[in-house]
């Protein structure tokens, strides 16, 4: 289409530098064109208004379309797999309603305290995988930290926390035969822990959920929380892949690393700021139109799917200032970034994700003033992968 940019999002280059082919497009045309091989079209909002206004629109629905399964899946599990991330209107709205007294900044803060032994006991474990050389800090911290968590606050088993470790790099790893084995003991599990927690409730989420009951009596059923556990997995990667490009950003950049060093109150901030540079997730589940809209001076027809690009929304001059310079201090600002989506949408676990990279960053850096990559930034390998902004593998030295 005319004047529209054009964006191959499996093309090499732009799995380099996703940064700078999205902001190509974004200072050419607010509105572009992704054009997956294999796929239909897709529009995508390439500045930060434009897709902030696209992703609280009600025009714009999430639908089965929106959201692609790997062939596979058990029968048995499939009554659990359609999270909330799938919904939309009033079915949506009642289960955000009920949920998310457990997932508040409060709560999260509340929770911070059993977040941290899980860090430290898995950096007391770095220097014997090193063994006096490297150590990949995504395989051996930035992985396993949200799936420990995440099997804390549900309440699963010392016995059963190897398992659901390897169900959590199953799952990181992307759609594949492990993916789709590591599904019923994730689902059983799940089940497990909601029975135990009916029969024993405890301080953590799933007892958190099972006591929730909304004004007219309405409650979770044990499918929707079981639903909700299999969600948190699958969420679970946004903290690992924070993690990691948070590192791998902060050694790349050893005058934001010793400011943080210097004063670690800015760490909150800091976050958000490594949030908005270098966040794993590169653009939105795409939404369809509920009828034609105009977008930008241009007709997008009804049922056509339309995505954000969070990844040039959040380098978008119109909304910040020097947007693609790295500044942990940065002020929060009436613009706030896209990390975490935005709208009836925005991500459900973004305090808890947040809770978790703080405590990670925090302990790290404490416990090993002199971690350096153990690579040049230019060599840290990343999974090409369209929509994630992810390493392969994260090599450090203590």
């Amino acid at each position: 289409m005319s004047g529209v940019p054009e964006i191959d999002p499996t093309d090499p280059e732009v799995l380099r530098d996703p940064f700078a082919a999205y902001g190509d497009a974004r200072e050419r045309s607010p509105l572009a064109r992704l054009l997956v091989p294999g796929l239909g079209p897709m529009w995508v909002m390439t500045r930060y208004e434009g897709a902030k206004a696209m992703l609280a629109d009600p025009r714009f629905e999430l639908n089965a379309d929106s959201f692609m399964r790997p062939p596979g899946i058990p029968e048995s599990c499939r009554a659990y797999m359609r999270t909330m991330s799938e919904m939309d209107g009033p079915e949506h709205t009642r289960l955000r309603r009920l949920v998310s007294p457990a997932f508040t900044a409060r709560r999260a803060a509340e929770f911070r305290p059993r977040i941290e032994p899980i860090a430290e006991g898995l950096l007391d474990d770095l220097p014997d995988r090193a063994e006096g050389g490297p150590v990949d800090l995504l395989g051996h911290f930035a992985r396993p930290l949200p799936i420990d968590v995440i099997c804390d606050l549900v309440g699963i088993p010392e016995s059963d926390r190897p398992r659901w470790r390897e169900y959590g790099a199953a799952v990181a790893a992307g759609w594949g035969q492990r993916f789709i084995e590591a599904i019923p003991g994730v689902m059983e599990g799940a089940k497990a822990a909601v029975a135990r927690r009916r029969a024993e409730p405890r301080d953590d989420l799933v007892s958190d959920l099972i006591r929730t009951q909304a004004e007219d009596g309405d409650r979770l059923g044990d499918t929707e929380m079981v639903t909700l556990v299999w969600h948190l997995v699958l969420a679970g990667q946004t903290p690992t892949n924070l993690i990691a490009n948070a590192v791998e950003t902060l050694l790349s950049h050893p005058d934001q690393l010793a400011a943080l060093r210097d004063d670690t109150s800015l760490m909150p901030r800091a976050v958000e700021e490594l949030m908005r540079w270098c966040g794993p997730q590169l653009l939105t589940t795409p939404r369809y139109t509920r009828e034609d809209v105009e977008m930008e001076g241009v007709l997008v027809r009804k049922g056509e799917p339309v995505t954000a690009a969070i990844v040039s929304a959040n380098r978008d001059p119109r909304a910040f200032t020097d947007p693609d310079r790295l500044d942990i201090s940065r002020a929060a600002g009436p613009s706030g970034h896209l990390g975490f989506a935005h709208g009836p949408h925005f991500c459900l676990g973004a305090s808890l994700a947040r809770a978790q990279t703080e405590v990670a960053l925090e302990a790290l850096l404490r416990r090993f003033p002199g971690l350096a990559l153990a690579v040049s930034p230019e060599d840290v390998a990343r999974t090409p992968d369209p929509g994630t902004w992810r390493l392969a593998s994260l090599p450090v030295t203590l």
